[in-house]
């Protein structure tokens, strides 16, 4: 069973929320953020990359593309290797944006330890960077690990 009861998960569900309602004026939903953050880190990226990488139809990303570039936050140009294919590369818009969702991230975040003692904010933190890097590097694997884990639990995880 999960020890944790997902309150990881509730808690960044709660970040979420509060980021998405201080940040509303930017005109931007806590999906369009995620896209801006993945064009942020792989610039050129194309439409078909962002569609592997959420699992989206092809016409979800070419909206969603639309209307980021509508906003300012996102430049598409043509693909130097493919005619029909374009790039996207995200705007110092964007940029700005994403410093503002950051504050306001780190306010939350900071709100939340206010009540935890000096000697219990040290634990808690070098063991969440300790989870933070198992996480971050078994992504940078592919999840390798984590698929063969489960592919030996024969199934445990299907509806």
């Amino acid at each position: 069973m999960d020890s944790t009861q997902r309150k990881i998960t509730k808690i960044a569900r709660e970040a979420l929320r509060f980021t998405s309602k201080v940040l509303k004026d930017t005109g931007l939903g806590l999906s369009e953020y995620e896209f801006i953050h993945c064009i942020r880190h792989n610039p050129g990226i194309s439409q078909e990359g962002l569609r592997e990488k959420f699992g989206l139809d092809k016409s979800a990303v070419a909206r969603r593309a639309a209307n980021l570039e509508k906003k300012g936050f996102i430049e598409r140009k043509p693909d130097p290797n493919d005619g029909r294919g374009k790039q996207l590369f995200a705007t110092e818009q964007a940029n700005t944006v994403k410093n503002s969702k950051v504050l306001v991230e780190s306010f939350f975040y900071e709100w939340l330890l206010q009540d935890v003692t000096g000697e219990e904010r040290e634990i808690f933190l070098t063991v969440l960077d300790r989870i933070y890097w198992k996480s971050k590097n078994e992504r940078r694997a592919d999840f390798k690990n984590l698929i063969e884990l489960e592919a030996n639990c024969h199934g445990k995880f299907e509806a």
